[in-house]
């Protein structure tokens, strides 16, 4: 059976929905055609989608053409619900693009194109509505050929296909000559490769053409080859059915699924979880049948995995990401007496469905944001929030999301080197074209910083949102290079690069000439020609720029590119000045200058150089004390050139005091607010400084004067200290997990019982650490049970927050083992000083320490009976 599946796509208005209940009309799969009109459309099934007549949700079908099975994904045509659409495009085998013949190639219809590109889709074209425009076929296909593709073919008329299909490439000319005709496999190759892309016109409230479209999708496509053997798969869908209960859609690449299968799921961070699929579902609109397996080419929804997240890969797949992101960034208003932490906790399951609103809460205003595409979105998202959890909320007027970049290469170092640590790091910072976003790289010689070290700082370079020092927004289209570092033998730990890289990106951009850069809409405006020139000089006053204006007798149409700051309410004014006559199609654009900057800048008020937690200032020691040295004075101290020279001083470096002297008032020439910033940094990296008196140093002193006269004795070893962030380690094991979700406090004992047993058996330490939103009244506290210590932390105050200070605080008493396989935590582990251990690995020694136990036990009874 060929197997397909097939996305159906278009600017919101042009007919997607109506041409997806013809398709399913015509193949047999629909008894009677649903109108949007009507509100009875088979797969905008949702409530809002009937209010709206609009699709919000993406959605499949499934129907039947003789001996293909095809899968059809519907996808929203708005701009505001892009990314929901971008989502399902990494599952498509071909795409369908539904053009309006009354709006032509709209702005949006041109992103999606490009979306369609970039992943090597091969796509279908259908110009609908040809039933209530004027425009001329011929006409309608030079607009497609000039503004998506010179290879948009009238598959319409059979005879006149050949020589236009083999235009282009020499083998297919080559066939057209010899035969004056090419096979249906040639035509089915070009198709596949994206050398043409056949048009279709008709008029789907009609039914005109849609049978003709049907047979050709059946005719000219063919199933792609997967591996038998491998397994692989794509999430690109998280939602809840009516139950409650948490579905993943993907697609089987490789390999089959079945029912009780382990996934391993790798996301977009690295690490891999194992997944138990518990069932499998195949929806065609709200309905669903269950089955046993599926085989690879299908798509469908899973129950069971709780971690998955949209764009991860599984098996053999590799993660994706999306490449279209809000504009808008708002601020949730909660009602009185509604308590934010636990708001936002309740809210997650939204980022899980929809990645891009970048949910977030901030622990010092208490304060939830979200990122949008616009209004639509925003009503939409209120009205979710209001039915599926009860709680009424409203937002503030929404900030736009700038970011920031370099106009010319930069170089940034940044110094590390508090008493007994040691860094240094030098970067290059390069700009790129827009829409490159962060790369990294290295040039730096393993002669001059050994490999893992590079690694590590690489690691930091990708691990953070770097800020511009212009508003503090997100740094982007930028390439960080390492070009130079070095390390201590003796004194340099993980967290010292972190430190060093971060100062050096900061450094680096203080001394760079900043950009900003702004969100714009690249528009398409349709009204009648005497408003043309109002609207010319709208466009200018806005700050945007547009094409030369085209004309078709009583209406004209204009291009271009706008902000979003001046043009994201002015649907609302051309509508009322041209008297509803006017229509404005927005599609995301590109980050481009900022119109505004000065202004922007000035309003923001944002001081770099009081940014503690971006600081550029570097760490220096000298006669045993550490100093902060502020960013345009720490390139005359750097150990290294930027090429990895060492400067004149750079065998200093080799001689760092272990103790410091004592020091005179008079030769102090520090700042009291460089004090503050290195107490800062040590605190926030390496624990609360503990202070000592006079007379304790004083017997300090003299028990390091009688140490000299002892002989060295070799340190004992430490004591080992577990910690287990508890929720990650239930979640990542099938067992554990299954208990989790019958009820959460069986799984949170099980996991204190193997470690009171284990902590015994191996005469540690343990502590388990579960995030206070899975506990009611979330204030925190520490239990002691059986010997392992017990912590829900406060309801600021996540479990990696907390697991990182801790590691910090007990590094140098403890050998600290953290058990997680979050990839994040665990990079904070190791720049803590800590030894990480994945879930997994360490549920096997759990298990092993349990039958070390039975056999230990049954040991004992048989030599006492024996006895």
């Amino acid at each position: 059976m060929k197997r397909l599946a097939i996305g159906i796509l278009a600017h919101v208005d042009a007919g997607k929905t109506t041409l997806s209940e013809g398709l399913l009309y015509s193949s047999g799969a629909l008894d009677t055609l649903g109108r949007v009109d009507k509100k009875d459309a088979f797969l905008d099934n949702h409530s809002l989608e009937r209010e709206r007549g609009i699709t919000i949700f993406s959605k499949q079908a499934i129907f039947r053409l003789g001996d293909t099975e095809i899968t059809l994904i519907d996808t929203p045509g708005h701009i505001d619900f892009s990314t929901e659409a971008e989502r399902a495009l990494s599952v498509q085998d071909y795409a369908i693009l539904v053009i309006s013949a009354t709006d032509g190639v709209t702005a949006h219809t041109k992103t999606l194109w490009h979306l369609i590109a970039s992943r090597r889709i091969p796509t279908f074209i259908f110009v609908n509505k040809t039933d209530i425009s004027d425009r001329r076929r011929e006409d309608l296909l030079s607009e497609l050929r000039l503004a998506l593709s010179p290879d948009c073919v009238d598959f319409s008329s059979e005879a006149d296909i050949y020589e236009s299909v083999a235009a282009g490439d020499e083998e297919l000319m080559e066939e057209y000559f010899s035969t004056d005709a090419l096979s249906l496999d040639s035509v089915i190759s070009a198709v596949e490769r994206r050398r043409v892309f056949p048009c279709f016109f008709g008029s789907a409230l009609k039914m005109k053409g849609v049978s003709d479209f049907l047979a050709a999708l059946d005719k000219y496509t063919r199933a792609k080859r997967y591996s038998e053997k491998l397994f692989g798969a794509k999430v690109y869908k998280i939602s809840r059915d009516k139950q409650g209960k948490r579905l993943t859609y993907l697609k089987i690449t490789g390999g089959e699924l079945k029912t009780k299968d382990t996934l391993p799921v790798r996301n977009r961070y690295g690490d891999e979880v194992l997944e138990k699929v518990e069932e499998i579902r195949l929806y065609s609109g709200e309905k669903y049948r269950s089955v046993g397996s599926v085989p690879a080419g299908t798509v469908c929804a899973v129950l069971g995995p709780v971690s998955t997240g949209v764009g991860d890969g599984i098996g053999i797949e590799p993660p994706s990401e999306e490449t279209l992101c809000p504009v808008l960034d708002y601020r949730m208003i909660l009602p009185e007496g509604v308590n934010p932490y636990e708001t936002y906790m309740r809210l997650i399951e939204l980022s899980e469905e929809d990645p891009s609103l970048a949910l977030t809460y901030e622990p010092s205003t208490h304060e939830i944001r979200v990122r949008l595409m616009g209004e639509i979105q925003l009503e939409v998202l209120t009205r979710i929030i209001a039915d599926r959890f009860g709680v009424r909320v409203s937002f503030d007027e929404g900030a736009i999301l700038y970011k920031e970049t370099v106009a010319d290469t930069v170089y940034g170092a940044g110094h590390f080197e508090p008493l007994r640590h040691y860094s240094e790091v030098h970067l290059r910072i390069d700009p790129l074209p827009e829409g490159s976003g962060i790369i990294t790289a290295t040039e730096c010689s393993v002669d001059t910083l050994a490999l893992n070290w590079q690694r590590l700082v690489l690691t930091h370079l990708e691990e953070r949102v770097h800020r511009g020092v212009l508003t503090g927004s997100p740094l982007t289209d930028v390439r960080l290079t390492l070009t130079a570092g070095k390390a201590h033998q003796k004194h340099t730990e993980g967290g010292d690069f972190r430190q060093a890289t971060y100062r050096a990106v900061r450094q680096g951009l203080m001394k760079a000439e900043s950009v900003l850069l702004e969100p714009t809409f690249d528009f398409r405006i349709e009204l009648p020609t005497e408003y043309l020139g109002r609207a010319m000089n709208d466009i200018t006053s806005m700050k945007g720029t547009a094409e030369p204006p085209e004309i078709f007798e009583s209406v004209a149409v204009l291009t271009g590119n706008c902000p979003v700051k001046t043009m994201r309410s002015y649907a609302t004014e051309l509508r009322a000045y041209t008297r509803g006559e006017g229509r404005l199609s927005l599609s995301v654009g590109p980050y481009l200058p900022c119109h505004n900057s000065e202004e922007v800048v000035a309003k923001v008020g944002y001081d770099p150089v009081l940014d503690e937690r971006n600081t550029a200032s570097s760490v220096f020691c000298k006669a045993g004390s550490g100093y902060a040295v502020p960013w345009d004075e720490a390139d005359a101290l750097m150990h290294l050139t930027p090429t990895g020279m060492p400067r004149d001083r750079a065998e200093e470096t080799d001689k760092i005091t272990v103790s410091a002297p004592a020091k005179r008032p008079s030769d102090y020439r520090g700042r009291e607010a460089e004090d503050k910033e290195l107490a800062r940094i040590f605190e926030a990296t390496y624990g609360k400084i503990k202070k000592r008196t006079y007379s304790e140093r004083i017997e300090n002193k003299a028990e390091s004067e009688a140490a000299k006269e002892r002989p060295k004795k070799l340190k004992p070893p430490k004591s080992v200290f577990i910690i287990i962030d508890g929720y990650n380690f239930i979640f990542a094991n099938e067992s554990l997990r299954k208990a989790a979700e019958n009820d959460i406090s069986i799984a949170r004992d099980a996991v204190t019982r193997m470690m009171c047993d284990y902590a015994s058996f191996h005469k540690c330490r343990a502590m388990v650490v579960f995030d206070a939103y899975k506990r009611k009244g979330g204030e925190g506290s520490v239990e002691e049970c059986g010997g392992v210590r017990v912590v829900y932390t406060k309801e600021t105050e996540t479990a990696d927050a907390y697991i990182e200070k801790a590691t910090h605080d007990m590094a140098s008493e403890y050998t600290v083992r953290v058990v997680t396989s979050d990839l994040n935590e665990q990079m904070m582990v190791l720049g803590s000083g800590g030894l990480r251990a994945s879930a997994a690995e360490f549920y096997r020694e759990l298990e092993d320490t349990a039958r070390l136990i039975r056999e230990t036990v049954d040991s004992y009874l048989s030599a006492s009976l024996r006895r």
